[in-house]
């Protein structure tokens, strides 16, 4: 009888690598040094083709050749100073914000030099506009370029190319840390093989349980994997050490997820006297002035978008009273911050006797959440005009009255039934310390297509990195996805 460990028998329901590259940070800088050289030449016949700035009289005219070689140094130039700043260094999540950040800053140095250069060699005859307009045609050429190649990794990563294969070793408090991170932020372009854990020995989610921690050098054979995340406690340190030794002899690498107490990186801040590590704890995001400031921000939006949808919303309560009979909203006993029980509203979009018949449905269930929560498709119970609330998601907006009462929040953990908390593991409850929310990581990363230990890895991610332009950020990305209707239903 095959156990549930046998990394053999779980082999063909892992997908096979796909190899997409990026471009390697050569192929980039020689992609920069193309885009610098054209900028160069675009701000030349911007200047003394087209006159931009000022007409330029005929004995001020100065042919493309005498600014060819100071283009080539600017290139050169360029080129150095974006090094130094590490924008040829392989990072993976570095932000667009924060790349273009690199190369505004090394673009400013780099037209500084070429000024105070050019113009203490030969201080008459050339153009200082040039510069100008090489500047932004530089910044404008390079952000196009990496707009473009974060779009095409982007959509090659969402079909499964050009992603690095992960296994993770342990599903301890640094396992789900890690795991929650990288189901949380796709971009980083990581592929979730499976995990190996001595506890655990179901699949968790979409992350296949492959075995124990000792078959992980057969498993990186079998499986292709580019890297092995080490999520063991520092207690295990004979066994991390063992590990290491016997991934060194293979074309892996290797990470280890640090154990500070259980704790997450961002939950520590790390200081130094004379190169000795001094750790300390960081105050929880989430509390004094910035609950405040939320809870500000939740209540002008709640009061601003009931104001807004007053009338609209009175016309789908009509709509729902002439499809079936029943009450327009439905309050539902969930689970808020701390445990605490509320009462929740909805638009129903069920028929009346809904609860009663959910036994008969329990078959359908598509959330593979072992119990704690029921989602399907094709769930009989939902109405005609119900199932187009659903699908917008305009059986959510009676909870804006959930915010304003201090309930809930706009963005947060999607709230639970008690029956779903009854089924937490002890980790899960970790979505219980703040407000849920109207929406979330939950809801803009594919919401009913999550399994529910995607959705609580989602809302722990959100719970220890938050901040308000996360939540502004979370807030634009919503709407997309409602109006896609992504995994809705």
């Amino acid at each position: 009888m095959e156990t549930a460990f046998a990394p053999r028998a779980r082999r063909p329901v892992i997908a096979p690598r796909r190899r997409t590259r990026p471009l390697t940070p050569s192929a980039v800088a020689v992609v920069d040094a193309v885009l610098i050289n054209l900028a160069f030449f675009l701000a030349w016949y911007a200047r003394y083709r087209l006159e931009l700035g000022a007409e330029v009289a005929a004995e001020n005219y100065v042919e493309w050749s005498t600014y060819s070689s100071i283009e080539l140094a600017l290139t050169a130039v360029l080129l150095v100073v974006f090094r130094l700043q590490g924008l040829y260094r392989p990072r993976r999540g570095v932000s667009f914000v924060d790349e273009m950040g690199v190369v505004v800053n090394g673009t400013l140095i780099g037209i500084a030099v070429m000024i105070v250069a050019v113009f203490y060699v030969r201080p008459f005859g050339l153009s200082r506009l040039i510069f100008v307009y090489a500047l932004i045609a530089i910044v404008l050429l390079l952000g196009l370029a990496r707009t473009l190649e974060r779009a095409y990794q982007g959509y090659m990563r969402r079909r499964g190319r050009g992603l690095e294969r992960i296994v993770v070793v342990g599903t301890g408090p640094q396992g789900l840390m890690i795991m929650q991170n990288l189901i949380a932020q796709p971009e980083l372009g990581y592929q979730i093989v499976g995990f190996v854990d001595d506890e655990r020995s179901e699949d968790m989610g979409p992350f296949q349980a492959l075995g124990r921690p000792e078959e992980i050098p057969a498993l990186v054979d079998q499986l292709e994997v580019d890297e092995v995340f080490i999520a063991l406690p520092s207690a295990d340190h004979a066994r991390i050490s063992h590990l290491l030794a016997a991934l060194a002899e293979r074309p892996v690498g290797v990470r280890i997820v640090p154990d500070f107490y259980d704790l997450s990186l961002n939950q520590v801040d790390i200081t130094d006297v004379n190169g000795i590590p001094l750790i300390g704890l960081r105050d929880a995001q989430l509390s004094g002035g910035n609950l405040v400031l939320k809870r500000a921000i939740d209540v002008a939006l709640s009061s601003l978008t009931l104001a807004v949808l007053a009338v609209p919303l009175l016309l789908v309560a009509l709509l729902i009273k002439l499809d079936s009979p029943g009450p327009v909203l439905v309050s539902q006993t969930r689970i808020g911050r701390g445990g605490r029980p509320f009462r929740f509203l909805k638009f129903r979009s069920m028929y009346q006797d809904a609860d009663a018949q959910l036994h008969k449905v329990l078959h359908l269930d598509e959330a593979r959440s072992g119990g704690r929560i029921f989602k399907s498709r094709n769930d009989p119970r939902i109405t005609r005009v119900g199932r187009w609330l659903r699908r917008l998601s305009i059986d959510e907006l009676p909870q804006l009255i959930n915010v304003l009462r201090g309930d809930m929040s706009i963005v947060g953990p999607r709230p639970p039934f008690q029956w779903e908390v009854d089924k937490y593991e002890a980790w899960h409850r970790r979505r219980l310390d703040v407000l849920p929310g109207l929406t979330g990581l939950w809801q803009v990363s594919g919401r009913s297509n999550l399994t529910f230990d995607e959705m609580a890895l989602l809302d722990i991610w959100y719970i220890e990195n938050w901040s308000i332009g996360l939540d502004i950020k979370l807030m634009f990305r919503t709407v997309p996805a409602v109006l896609l209707g992504t995994g809705a239903y």
